[in-house]
């Protein structure tokens, strides 16, 4: 069962407070200034990124986005969502099934696949969709602040 969860009050879950099920969602419009900015944040400036006339020569037939800026998206919903502030990421798994264009309006989808209470960690399965087509999907471990023990004062 699916739990849809919004932000929480203060900003992030804390350990305790998560379950299996439990699933956040960001929508996220592709823009040709979002392009531009995460070529000059991450240095990549492959052409197939950023010249349409180039990109329009390759199996794409035209300019697509960073797949890492499509992943980036996930991201913002761990650190920003579920589990929220203080989620450490630990790793990440990621597949990528279709190219995301400009004007495409990507649906992140994360969900909690599993809660380590001893380790602190959470299994989150990340996926993105475009017009309900599946674009990338991957494994995340997460690491997540636990419920603070009282003074000892």
């Amino acid at each position: 069962m699916v739990d849809l969860v919004q932000k929480h009050p203060s900003g992030g879950y804390i350990l305790e407070e998560l379950h299996a099920g439990m699933a956040a969602e960001k929508v996220i419009h592709v823009t040709e200034e979002r392009i531009r900015l995460f070529a000059e944040a991450s240095d990549d400036f492959n052409p197939v990124h950023l010249d349409e006339a180039f990109a329009s020569r390759t199996a794409y037939r035209g300019r697509i986005a960073h797949g890492l800026l499509s992943a980036s998206f996930g991201s913002a919903v761990v650190g920003t969502i579920l589990p929220g502030a203080g989620a450490i990421y630990i790793s990440q798994t990621l597949a990528f099934h279709l190219p995301v264009r400009i004007d495409d309006t990507v649906l992140i989808r994360i969900t909690v696949l599993s809660v380590d209470q001893e380790s602190a960690r959470v299994e989150l399965n990340c996926e993105g969709f475009v017009e309900g087509k599946l674009i990338m999907d991957g494994i995340a471990m997460v690491r997540v602040p636990r419920r603070r023990k009282p003074s000892a004062r």
